[in-house]
């Protein structure tokens, strides 16, 4: 009964309170078809240093420890974290899962929201962000359903080259919906082609992501002038938000929403999540924004104070009516881009961008000095697509077993690439660890 909040008098209390004479009168009114009998199979208990020894035993046959060596990003980015993100955002004025709706006891929640929220709008270039979502795939989800909001229209397109995952779960959320989703081809330079747009009529929206995919930088400025004479909406994504330290923000290029993902500010990658979903429009869409933002007001003493505002999410009025049904923030992410961000300050950020897209470049050019082809000649940013040679799988097995993960196999996603293969390196790839990649996977 260590564990267990209630004792037995007190279930048994509350039973006669309730006239249910055992737990299973208490759920009678399911069918017994599905309800399961079966004895739960757990093994014998351990002790705290045999539970210790267990989890140790089942970490080391990740590949995430330390000594492996992985160059693979394809959405989720290794960076360093600085001491001051770790620190802030582990006191526990952040630490809680309260949803910050009475501003009377919120203000630092609340505020710290509002900075992350200025600080996304300058990455982004866009004149207002969200107070953010789950992740990049729902951020990009959410955005294209808001275009078909503003616009009335029923269809949008979206490039291959958008991140595969974020595509599945944008037909996820369209499935139900009976809204159409177009897919726009590849060119062979590793962008999308744009042209492809003539054959497809009455757009909401067009969404491209920048870096894409393959790491290449597709030409928003081209595209920009192609989506807007479809009268679409111009819908930017992108998985690494360190890109706009370099490359000019997506909403500076004239896009009109901008989403993405942003775990490169700050956030470990913890498995696959959680994640901070990015999303921001100019002010003339800002009632059709999902989720909620934070607002600066006064109080009664003409004091600066913070407050939910737009919170047009399914909890705060009628679900039919709601821009959004989504029902967090993940505030705690979203406060640790604006602690990464701030941080690391403008130049800072600018820097280690640079330092990112230096590292990738020279991973590349070694690789491609080796013998590897490069398949596609366009720029990239901290990722690239490398073909080698036929049946490199068994090599890519045994270098597993070297501990080092040489980056993602394209095929399972494009079943045209074969031998192709996503490589990443960061600011925390060193030189020798590439040195040693390009040895391995030898010419």
């Amino acid at each position: 009964m260590r564990y267990l909040p209630h004792t037995p008098q007190e279930i048994d209390a509350m039973l006669q309170v309730i006239g249910a004479g055992s737990l299973d009168d208490l759920f009678g009114t399911i069918p017994k078809s599905c309800c399961c009998r079966l004895d739960m199979d757990l093994p014998k208990a351990l002790t705290e240093w045999e539970l210790n020894e267990h989890m140790d035993e089942l970490a080391s046959r990740m590949a995430v420890s330390p000594e492996y060596k992985v160059f693979m990003g394809a959405g989720s980015y290794d960076h360093y974290v600085p001491a001051s993100a770790q620190y802030l955002t582990s006191r526990s004025e952040f630490v809680t899962s309260y949803t910050p709706y009475q501003p009377e006891i919120s203000q630092g929640t609340l505020q710290a929201i509002y900075e992350y929220q200025t600080l996304a709008t300058r990455l982004m270039g866009v004149e207002v962000a969200t107070a953010s979502h789950y992740d990049g795939s729902t951020a990009l989800a959410e955005s294209l359903l808001m275009a078909i909001r503003v616009t009335g229209k029923k269809k949008v397109a979206v490039s291959r080259l958008v991140h595969p995952l974020y595509r599945r779960v944008v037909q996820t959320y369209f499935d139900p919906t009976g809204y159409e989703v177009v897919e726009l081809p590849f060119l062979q330079n590793g962008r999308t082609d744009i042209q492809a747009l003539d054959s497809v009529e009455d757009l909401a929206a067009v969404a491209l992501q920048s870096p894409n995919f393959f790491g290449c930088i597709e030409d928003l400025t081209a595209a920009d002038k192609a989506i807007h004479a479809k009268q679409a909406l111009f819908v930017v994504s992108f998985t690494e938000p360190l890109a706009y330290g370099l490359l000019k923000s997506p909403g500076s290029l004239n896009a009109d929403i901008v989403c993405g993902e942003g775990q490169s500010l700050g956030l470990p990658r913890s498995f696959g999540g959680p994640g901070l979903g990015m999303l921001g429009s100019s002010m003339k869409y800002v009632r059709n924004l999902p989720g909620r933002l934070v607002g600066r007001t006064k109080d009664v003493d003409g004091r600066d104070g913070f407050v939910l505002t737009l919170a047009t999410r399914e909890q705060h009025i009628r679900r039919e009516k709601a821009t959004s049904n989504i029902c967090t923030n993940n505030s705690l992410c979203a406060t640790t881009a604006a602690v990464y961000m701030a941080s690391l300050g403008g130049s800072g950020f600018r820097r280690l961008a640079q330092l990112n897209h230096d590292k990738a470049e020279y991973l590349k050019k070694e690789l491609q000095r080796a013998g590897h082809a490069i398949p596609f000649d366009t720029p990239t940013f901290n990722e690239f697509v490398v073909r080698f040679p036929d049946g490199f799988e068994d090599r890519y097995q045994q270098l597993l077993e070297k501990k080092i993960v040489a980056g993602l196999p394209l095929e399972c996603h494009y079943p045209e690439l074969s031998d192709h293969y996503l490589l990443c390196a960061t600011e925390t790839a060193s030189r020798t660890d590439m040195d040693s990649l390009v040895k391995e996977v030898g010419s």
